[in-house]
């Protein structure tokens, strides 16, 4: 009798507990879905279907993600699935990425899905009945689309739609078309026989975007991710009139761009108002290398995290999360692969994301989810830091002991080592940026242009362009002249933008060099105020140094992150970026005097829990300090009090 008292009362502590499970589950739910209704006011969360798919995925493969994730992800927030690029595409012999004349056009020259692929698509339905099965499932739908109009309708010299009143595009006593729209000589950088730039000065390039953005609401999309329109690709004209299209709908859509090549922080601020995300990198993969690329920059748009966006709030998107089973960039096929990342590299990635309050798009294929990855992108305490820490920043006063037992202050961003060799690269960044403003004429007659010598960052020798067509006879011609530029007198090559390719995050944007052409990439114009302007994307190009091939790198040493919770708490995240095992260690003291008073560490006592290991530390007065696996994270959570 007594045994089976206590099964019932086992039974009953077990309905009761999980009672209080689903209940927290559910208010969390509500909670989420509450702050979604007020725009972006949390980063995102879902799942994007290129790191499994890259350009191929069907309507099937789809809409299975998407139940998987309604039942699994969903409740913690994953709200959002995407489609991502080339849904428009036929998948036949010769389709690849960058293949021209296989796309799904209509008669206004928009992008329309392959009814191979989606077949519920046919008759003009577009996206609109998988949006429906999507909303059914409680989820928003989201889609990729680039910036422009298609070589393809261009080519074809489709007519203009007019949205607002019907039929084709009319002013001047005409129909507009196409070709008077795009502008050939501004094809996107890493797509150049997709895609080129509309000219948003002309009442018809406006109509035709508006055209475009209210063809996707009526299909009932929730997510844009506007691609090759934002780094390298800056086009803050169409950003700012998608911007304003979007506003007008009697619906909130959520706004993406991307890529983010060369970002700094004043491009950040010139279109953080304008979006609900913003690209910071390039595209993120399975390496240590481009993990390891986004400390810098996470660090230097913290202050950015939560700005005023569209309708909402703003966030600095660090890319998706490449885990789980995935396939490869610019591939022909769907999932074939394990994550390349250890599970310690993945724990870095998914705490850096998440306290450095970027986006949670995950990547890999949900149908393959294994219980290691689904616990780590559903992990309660990084999900909370992810939606409801504040005060994030980049925290540089701490030390380390590799196995050694040296000891070493650590300032993430100053180098260490002493012999240090330092070059530049030729990058792009925004005009507004007080550095743009340091080239000057040096040779009139060979249209020498040189990096200002006083320059703070000048390299050892002076860095020098010359204009391929030097036949100006004043300085005065030179900087109102369009340039086309060579690394020296005698070379056949001129310098482009950037590289011809999507660049991955662990790379850097330089000018790329490559036969001379009349394209915008490969135009420059010099400002009498000392800015070197490219004519494809409107951002100058300057000079960053670059730690040279066999100085100290980026990839080692130790980071930290912290912030604080609704509840009080405080989170302190150390990365160890090094190949060895390192113990690291911070002052309370230190901590609380770059909160600024925000918290009452000062002179309390605190228990810390570590989330990774499990183990529980404190109470300490002092320091917390823990030996931190090879590129893995330690994240302690701070619970501080008065005596």
């Amino acid at each position: 009798m007594i045994r089976h008292a206590l099964e019932r009362t086992g039974t009953t502590l077990r309905s009761t507990l999980f009672f209080f499970l689903l209940l927290d589950l559910s208010i969390y739910s509500i909670s989420i879905n509450a702050r979604s209704n007020e725009h972006a006011s949390f980063p995102p969360r879902g799942w994007n279907s290129y790191d499994s798919f890259c350009w191929t995925i069907s309507e099937a493969e789809f809409l299975q993600s998407a139940e998987t994730i309604s039942k699994r992800l969903l409740p913690h927030g994953y709200q959002y699935v995407v489609v991502d690029y080339l849904w428009y595409r036929k998948k036949v012999q010769g389709a690849y990425v960058d293949s021209l004349g296989f796309d799904v056009i209509d008669e206004w020259g928009r992008m329309h899905p392959d009814p191979a692929r989606w077949p519920s698509s046919k008759g003009g339905k577009g996206f609109t009945q998988v949006a429906e099965k999507v909303h059914g499932m409680g989820l928003k739908f989201g889609i990729h689309v680039m910036g422009g109009i298609s070589t393809q309708a261009y080519n074809a010299n489709t007519l203009v739609m007019d949205s607002v009143k019907g039929g084709a595009y009319e002013e001047a006593g005409r129909q507009w078309r196409a070709k008077e729209i795009g502008m050939k000589e501004k094809a996107c950088v890493w797509m150049p026989h997709g895609f080129m730039s509309v000219n948003t000065k002309l009442g018809a390039g406006k109509a035709f975007l508006r055209s475009l953005y209210r063809k996707y609401a009526e299909w009932g999309v929730d997510f844009i991710k506007h691609d090759c329109v934002f780094g390298d690709d800056f086009n803050l004209d169409e950003i700012t009139i998608v911007s304003e299209v979007l506003k007008e709908l009697d619906r909130p859509v959520l706004y993406s761009i991307s890529p983010g090549t060369s970002v700094t922080p004043t491009m950040a601020k010139e279109v953080s108002q304008l979006v609900n995300m913003y690209r910071i990198t390039g595209d993120d993969w399975d390496t240590w290398r481009d993990v390891v690329a986004h400390f810098d920059i996470s660090r230097d748009l913290s202050g950015m995290i939560g700005a005023q966006g569209l309708q909402g709030k703003s966030w600095p998107d660090l890319d998706m999360l490449p885990l789980g089973w995935l396939t490869d960039p610019g591939s022909n096929f769907g999932p074939h692969r394990a994550c390349n990342l250890t599970m310690e590299e993945q724990k870095t990635q998914m705490t850096l994301w998440s306290i450095a309050k970027s986006p949670l798009m995950f990547g890999g294929d949900v149908r393959k989810l294994d219980d290691a990855t689904y616990n780590l992108i559903t992990n309660p305490t990084l999900l909370e830091i992810n939606s409801y820490s504040s005060n994030n920043m980049e925290f540089p006063y701490i030390t380390m002991a590799r196995v050694s037992g040296e000891k070493h202050n650590i300032h993430p961003h100053v180098l260490t080592g002493n012999n240090v060799s330092t070059r530049h690269a030729f990058v792009l960044t925004s005009c507004k940026e007080p550095k743009a403003n340091t080239w000057s004429v040096v040779d009139e007659k060979s249209g020498k242009i040189c990096w200002n010598q006083y320059s703070s960052e000048k390299p050892e020798k002076p860095f020098c362009l010359y204009n391929r067509k030097a036949l100006l006879a004043s300085s005065e011609e030179l900087y109102q002249g369009k340039l086309h530029l060579q690394t020296n007198d005698k070379a056949e090559s001129c310098l482009g933008a950037s590289s011809r390719k999507k660049l991955t995050s662990k790379e850097y944007s330089r000018g790329a060099l490559s036969p001379c052409k009349l394209d915008a990439n490969q135009m420059w114009e010099l400002h009498s105020n000392g800015t070197l302007e490219n004519s494809y994307s409107g951002l100058c190009a300057v000079l960053n140094p670059v730690k040279a091939a066999g100085a100290s790198s980026s990839s080692s040493g130790v980071r930290s992150w912290i912030a604080t919770g609704r509840r009080g708490e405080v989170y302190v995240a150390f990365f160890n970026l090094n190949p060895v095992k390192t113990t690291v260690s911070a002052k309370i003291s230190d901590i609380a005097k770059a909160l600024q008073n925000k918290t009452h560490l000062e002179g309390a006592s605190c228990k810390s829990h570590e989330i990774w290991s499990g183990k529980d530390f404190g109470p300490t007065k002092d320091s917390i300090t823990i030996q931190v696996e090879s590129h893995g994270p330690a994240l302690f959570v701070l619970q501080c009090s008065h005596a």
